[in-house]
This record gives C-alpha cells, sequence and structure tokens, in this order.
C-alpha cells in the first residue's frame, strides 16, 4: 500500500487525511499551524517538520490549501515540496487554484520526474468527514489510474476532466454554479419574508419544487436558523468566484451572472462575514428588507 503524504489540515483536509487513515493507509503530514494534527496523530498519522521533508518520504503527496499564493509558499518555497521530492512520486493538488498554477506545477512536477494531478472536489466539511467527497481530475490517465484507490479512500467518485488544468477549470465552473444558486436562494427567501411568507414553508416549497437544489437542500436550513458555522466560507467562495471571473474573461466568455454573484459575496465580505459559512451572504439581504429570512408568517 502506497505511503500518502498530506499537506493542509484545514477545514476540509483534516477530515480527508483521517479517512486515509482509517481505510489503512500510512499518511504523514504537516501543516503550518501547531497542534492541527493532533487527531490524526491519536488516529496513527506521522508529523513531518516541512513540507520537503513530506514529499521526500512518501509516494503520494495531497495538498489542500487556501489559495494559489499559500500553494505557490508550500510548493516553491524553502522547505517546500519541490525542494525534496524524489523520483516518480504522484503530486495531488486538491484545493481549487488557478489553471495557470496548476499547469506550471504540473511542468515542474514533469521536469523532476514526478507527477502532477489538479485533484479538487466538490463537497463541503460535511462531505470530507464522511468521506463522500467527488474528485474532478486534470492530468495523465495512467497515473490517475494508480492513485484512485487513494481519491476513493476518501470520496465517493473520481471524474477524469482531461489534461492538466482541466480540474480547476471545471472546479471554478462548477463553483460558479453553487456561488449564483446560494445567493439566488436567499434573494427568493428574502422576497417571501418580505411578502410574510412563513420562511419554513417558503424553503419546503423551494426543495418540493423547480426551485429545489443542493443549495436549498444544504444551506436553507442555515438562512432559516442564522447558523453560520462553515461548511465552506464566504471569503473561499469569494476567492473562488474571483478566480474563475479571471478565467471566462480569458476563455472570453460573458458571465453576467457570476459577476453580479461576485459583488454580493463582495458586499458579504465587506460586512465582516468572510469567515462565516458562504450562506451568509443572506445577512446582507436581512439588512435590506430589514427582518429575518427564517421569518415567522
Amino acid at each position: 500500500m502506497k505511503k500518502v503524504g498530506f499537506i493542509g489540515l484545514g477545514v476540509m483536509g483534516l477530515g480527508m487525511a483521517a479517512n486515509l487513515l482509517r481505510k489503512g493507509f500510512e499518511v504523514a503530514v504537516y501543516n503550518r499551524t501547531a497542534g492541527k494534527a493532533d487527531s490524526l496523530l491519536a488516529l496513527g498519522a506521522t508529523e513531518l517538520g516541512s513540507p520537503s521533508a513530506v514529499a521526500g518520504s512518501v509516494d503520494v503527496v495531497i495538498t489542500m490549501i487556501s489559495n494559489d499564493s499559500a500553494i505557490r509558499e508550500v510548493y516553491f518555497g524553502e522547505n517546500g515540496i519541490f525542494e525534496g521530492i524524489r523520483s516518480g512520486v504522484t503530486l495531488i493538488d486538491s484545493s481549487t487554484i488557478s489553471p495557470t498554477l496548476a499547469k506550471e506545477l504540473a511542468a515542474e512536477a514533469e521536469a523532476r520526474s514526478a507527477a502532477f494531478l489538479d485533484a479538487p472536489v466538490t463537497g463541503s466539511k460535511p462531505a470530507a468527514v464522511d468521506g463522500t467527497l467527488v474528485f474532478m481530475v486534470g492530468g495523465n490517465a495512467d497515473r490517475l489510474g494508480e492513485v484512485e484507490d487513494i481519491l476513493l479512500a476518501m470520496g465517493r467518485k473520481v471524474i477524469p476532466m482531461g489534461p492538466n488544468g482541466s480540474g480547476s477549470i471545471a472546479k471554478l465552473a462548477h463553483n460558479t454554479i453553487v456561488g449564483i444558486n446560494v445567493v439566488a436562494l436567499a434573494e427568493g427567501m428574502a422576497i417571501a419574508a418580505s411578502g410574510g411568507i412563513d420562511g419554513h414553508a417558503f424553503v419546503e416549497l423551494v426543495q418540493s419544487g423547480g426551485a429545489a437544489s443542493r443549495a436549498a437542500e444544504m444551506k436553507g436550513p442555515k438562512l432559516l436558523e442564522g447558523n453560520y458555522d462553515v461548511q465552506f466560507s464566504l471569503e473561499l467562495m469569494l476567492k473562488d468566484l474571483r478566480l474563475s471571473s479571471v478565467l471566462s474573461d480569458s476563455l472570453n466568455v460573458p458571465t453576467p451572472l457570476l459577476e453580479a454573484s461576485k459583488s454580493l459575496f463582495q458586499v458579504g465580505d465587506a460586512m465582516g462575514l468572510g469567515a462565516l459559512d458562504m450562506s451568509s451572504v443572506g445577512q446582507a439581504y436581512e439588512q435590506w428588507i430589514g427582518r429575518k429570512l427564517g421569518h415567522k408568517g
């Protein structure tokens, strides 16, 4: 069984690494913040002192980091992955990063006789904990076949998307839809609440009719209760929408709904909601209409 390194033990990474350990993989971990690995050490993980140390001691390295800048530091920085990587290692990045950076990492890996797969996921914290993530993967199909068992230890499906960069493109396109759906749900709830409709009855209607969506299923209850515990943060969704905006401009794709949704998440971020769940964008609507989206009719 391959030895796996996992770098980045945040909201998503912690659950993903735990599932690898529960499935019997030998896992070495690293996180920039001390103490994050404690629960994994209890499951049998080994903690190492740098990304370089991880890359030099495993067969497969998985990274789950917040943004392009942090990814660059982890891969290219002092004591970074590329400083310690051995020939034949497979690098898998499950973060949401720009397709340009994914291709750059793939080229650098190839130059070092290693391989790189951009393999972002759909599914927020509950799916990471439950092991039901879906991986969308860009990169060499044969190398993907060699590590598919590792991905399926953390998820329920692996979907090949094409060459390097394709996984990142697919993720940005996917999260564009997610962001739009969350804003659409909040906006519909604002109309209903302003018209005196009971919020719980309205969300039940949405979930039962043509407006049904995963956003309504997962975020409807959070908007009703005003519970913004993080499944996927507002600031990360805003980051993804900004990346998608840059990508769509480069592809010359008109995206009026993306731009409108991005602006609303920017409003939420300006309100200080960035560290909360992305559904907290609904608080902007509550300010505008002067009542809660979970209004009792």
